[in-house]
């Protein structure tokens, strides 16, 4: 029997459909707020991540793309855009999974985590487009080592970054994480997986993948003029090396 999976969002953005198609539809928007994620301008398009066949490319009103593997997994995403008056735009994003084979526990992860990882970026899609749209971003990404799958790890990251107990969503705080430049920022998110903080020039992502076997890690969109992509990773990960040795 095949096993299914569909989930529905549906989120008021701060921008134009114009700007939000710039965002979710483009390469370099992508860069602001989710992943790399190539994409080829056209139906029947190579979109990198998967990779996956563009099967509906139509600015700025819908995109869609599907994954079809060798052992029964099919994936698809869509977007539909909406304009809103006042210059804003709903995108309702659609994601629907079937596996026809033998089920592991990828699968099973996939499904338990989605919802609440989808929540993370659009809701960082929405920061990118109120503060910083069509600015070019440099990516950074680490994950914790093995031993950051462990119950408590989020917890340690959330210390070692100077968070307290009492640090609420909306509050300034200044950070100074071990080996690394003070970080002045808002908590523009956070629950008892994710942390979102948002400073002058970035977008500073951390995520609890030890709530679902994965080690706990990071992504960071960054706005400023000269970013080194490879100092600042490496920096990063000693950091989240260092917390879990």
């Amino acid at each position: 029997m095949a096993e299914k999976f569909e989930m529905r969002r549906d989120n008021e953005l701060p921008a134009t459909p114009e700007q939000v198609w710039a965002a979710v539809a483009t390469g370099p928007g992508n860069l602001g707020w989710v992943f790399p994620m190539e994409i080829e301008p056209w139906e029947g398009g190579v979109v990198s991540r998967g990779p996956c066949t563009v099967t509906v490319w139509d600015p700025p009103r819908k995109f869609a793309c599907r994954l079809d593997r060798d052992d029964g997994f099919s994936h698809v995403l869509e977007y539909h855009l909406q304009a809103r008056d006042g210059g804003t735009t709903v995108l309702g994003t659609v994601i629907h999974r079937v596996h026809t084979g033998t089920v592991d526990d990828t699968w099973k992860i996939s499904v338990a985590s989605t919802g609440e990882y989808t929540d993370f970026y659009h809701h960082t899609l929405e920061q990118y487009l109120r503060y910083f749209t069509g600015l070019p971003a440099t990516f950074v990404q680490a994950s914790g080592p093995a031993t950051a799958t462990e119950a408590s790890a989020f917890t340690v990251l959330r210390r070692g970054l100077g968070l307290g107990d009492d640090v609420a969503q909306g509050d300034q705080v200044r950070l100074t994480p071990a080996m690394l430049d003070p970080l002045d920022a808002v908590v523009d998110y956070l629950t008892p997986h994710f942390i979102g903080l948002r400073t002058a020039d970035g977008l500073y992502r951390f995520f609890g993948g030890n709530a679902w076997g994965m080690p706990v890690g990071l992504s960071l969109h960054l706005f400023a003029d000269s970013v080194d992509q490879d100092k600042t990773e490496h920096a990063w990960r000693l950091w989240l090396d260092g917390m879990f040795a």
